[in-house]
């Protein structure tokens, strides 16, 4: 599997993605607005839950490592979970290493993401971000999710509640 824009492509993580992964786990900046920084063995674990294949129907989720087409240099991970039967949504998420964020990789990737799983006949996407995570709301809004709801103290996040927006974008096609 591999999906293609203008100035990048995104793969299935493979087991020699191990480096990209990682550093995306431990990327300060981009962990603010995820977790805290999990210890290498947690990493470790995820990695090797989302190397096993994936379809629609999977329980697991689907990540892809996005990468620079002119220099095959990995920038980050997108990907889903998907809840097929009976709702046939999936929720979409995406990490960039910090250095990358801001220049429209987020906004490129997410499009091939969504076109993808609308292609796959999924209903509706979804997507949570904290409150107050501007850049990836922007990235969202920019690929057609609109905002449902926020979700108040839903998340506790290095020791203080915060809440989360959620996002969704249903399939025109059907």
């Amino acid at each position: 599997m591999q999906l293609l824009t203008p100035r990048l492509s995104l793969s299935r993580l493979q087991p020699e993605d191990w480096q990209i992964f990682k550093a995306v786990h431990e990327d300060a900046a981009t962990m603010t607005w995820v977790s805290e920084i999990p210890d290498e063995n947690d990493i470790r674990q995820r990695f090797n839950e989302r190397l096993a294949p994936w379809q629609a129907s999977s329980f697991h989720m689907l990540c892809l490592v996005a990468r620079i087409r002119e220099t095959d240099e990995p920038i980050g991970l997108f990907g889903c979970s998907a809840e097929w039967h009976p709702y046939r949504q999936a929720e979409v998420g995406y990490m960039l290493r910090d250095r990358f964020t801001g220049l429209g990789f987020g906004s490129e990737a997410l499009d091939a993401l969504c076109t993808f799983l609308l292609q796959a006949e999924f209903h509706k996407l979804k997507a949570m971000v904290i409150e107050g995570n501007w850049p990836s709301r922007r990235i969202l809004e920019k690929n057609g999710f609109a905002l449902e709801g926020t979700l108040r103290d839903n998340y506790l996040l290095n020791g203080q509640w915060v809440s989360d927006w959620v996002f969704g974008r249903l399939n025109p096609n059907n």
